[in-house]
């Protein structure tokens, strides 16, 4: 675990003990961010695992929100793999040199309570809002900066010149995952880093969009 993170482990801790078994805390690495999640506390929600990586919704509902602000995107919603509705609150940790390496995420599965306003919005007629399009997204600097410091950490110092193809695609499947070439300029980040084409980069992510 990054050394920055080991300080956050009490209020972790804290914020579970705080609000009970079915809150869940899970702090993330955002140095190592294919494995980015080196702690986590009442995994009932996400069911997540140490190990494993950050979810789409770290790029879409925290630093694309409109709401995110003094690195805090607080009580967005997002669905659980398994149909749930959960609320999440996410905070940005930095460094002394102030650079972003990890993420701090509560997560609470509000599924039972969103029924019930679902059901008196229906009574009173009100509809849901629509999904926007997922089209690339110009972002302040600082927000690109955490983008760009996620894709280099991804590829990390690795030999890409002999990286075989189905390793770049990879590589690039994983950033599609994890909605980075939602972020405006990601997509040249990227094939800087992998030493191919911007042509290229697309090829493999109607590749990979197609089999999806």
């Amino acid at each position: 675990m990054n050394p920055y993170l080991e300080n956050h482990v009490a209020m972790a801790d804290l914020i579970a003990d705080t609000f009970g078994d079915h809150c869940e805390v899970i702090l993330h690495d955002l140095t190592t961010p294919q494995n980015s999640v080196v702690y986590i506390r009442n995994n009932v929600v996400t069911n997540r695992e140490v190990g494993q990586s950050f979810t789409e919704y770290f790029v879409k509902e925290v630093l694309l929100s409109r709401k995110f602000s003094n690195d805090v995107s607080a009580n967005y919603i997002m669905k659980g793999a398994k149909g749930q509705t959960i609320k999440s609150s996410t905070a940005l940790i930095r460094d002394q040199g102030g650079k972003v390496v990890g993420a701090l995420c509560v997560n609470v599965d509000i599924t039972y309570m969103k029924e019930m306003m679902d059901r008196f919005a229906s009574m009173m007629g009100v509809e849901e809002p629509t999904s926007t399009s997922e089209e690339e997204v110009e972002v302040l600097p600082n927000i690109q900066e955490i983008v760009d410091n996620i894709i280099d950490r991804t590829i990390g110092d690795r030999k890409v010149d002999e990286f075989s193809r189905e390793q770049k695609v990879e590589v690039i499947r994983f950033m599609n995952d994890k909605g980075l070439f939602l972020i405006k300029g990601a997509t040249d980040k990227v094939a800087e880093r992998l030493g191919i084409s911007k042509v290229t980069v697309y090829s493999y992510l109607d590749e990979i969009r197609k089999g999806q």
